[in-house]
């Protein structure tokens, strides 16, 4: 019995590593490229993991539209794509009222939740993910249907990616061998503390070393990066766990062998990107917030 579980379990190692490895390289050729082959994978991914947001909670009796959440995802993501960010308040305001009117026409009980859970799909599943999409886009000032060579946006991008990747290495790792309290009981009782706190030091530690490797960033930005990263990714983790834990489920899907749904794969991602994108885009490279906040003030005085 013992053998066949051993066999078991080196088989689904086998398994997962392949999956990985295949759903890397394709994610990394995207990555490189930018541009339409960026945008047409984060579409496909936006789909499939919409499809089982939806899924997990019509096993909570609730009924979002998955037609209106990947419909206005796929509308911020060209929106951002051709960076017309004045029309994104419009798109969500509408987006919003649409939700209500599927209910209003179309839907069925419970109508309250059934809003609340399409407007969340299409923020959750839609709106924060495409962040990759401006993160790709940092430092070029024009709309790149395919972007060719190695430029900011690649290596901001691999760093957070990075970060992320490090995090799940050094949580698991340090949970495994360490762990003993618990992080959230209710919520994830695999997950602990030493886990946690291991992931986070080897992904400052991964930051720290990209640094060198990346003139750009210096090496308090990439550290502090590192922190907010680290955070969010196991924030999204936890937050994706509070989902499928409320509805009763344990994976998104199984349409990733070994792995479990792309929800499983890619939570950690929806929260780290706008956080990393922000914190990029406003307090790094000379471009400091706060600072210009307090110079615009003193000016006024």
């Amino acid at each position: 019995m013992e053998n066949s579980n051993d066999e078991f379990n080196k088989k689904n190692r086998l398994t997962r590593f392949v999956t990985g490895f295949i759903i890397s390289m394709v994610a990394l050729v995207c990555f490189l490229s930018g541009g339409i082959p960026l945008f047409c994978f984060l579409m496909v991914v936006l789909f499939l993991a919409s499809r089982e947001y939806v899924q997990i909670l019509r096993n909570k009796g609730f009924h979002p539209s998955l037609s209106l959440i990947c419909a206005t995802s796929l509308v911020f993501g060209l929106l951002i794509f051709f960076r017309r960010f004045d029309l994104v308040p419009c798109v969500l305001s509408f987006a919003i009222m649409a939700s209500f009117l599927i209910v209003l026409f179309m839907g069925r009980q419970p109508y309250i939740a059934n809003v609340a859970t399409t407007a969340l799909g299409f923020m959750y599943g839609g709106w924060l993910p495409c962040h990759i999409l401006l993160l790709r886009q940092m430092g070029s000032d024009s709309v790149n249907l395919f972007i060719s060579g190695v430029d900011d946006g690649l290596y901001l991008l691999l760093y957070v990616f990075l970060i992320v990747v490090a995090t799940d290495i050094g949580a698991y790792y340090f949970g495994s061998k360490f762990g003993k309290t618990q992080l959230s009981k209710v919520i994830s009782p695999k997950k602990t503390v030493e886990g946690a706190i291991g992931g986070g030091i080897f992904a400052v530690f991964v930051a720290g070393v990209f640094s060198v490797f990346y003139s750009n960033l210096t090496l308090f930005e990439a550290l502090v990066g590192g922190i907010l990263i680290t955070v969010f990714a196991q924030l999204g983790d936890l937050s994706e766990s509070l989902i499928k834990r409320d509805a009763g489920v344990k994976d998104s899907s199984n349409i990733l062998p070994g792995h479990g749904g792309l929800l499983d794969r890619t939570d950690s991602y929806v929260f780290a990107l706008p956080v990393a994108y922000y914190y990029l885009a406003c307090f790094t490279g000379g471009n400091n917030i706060i600072v210009d906040f307090i110079t615009y003030i003193a000016k006024g005085v």
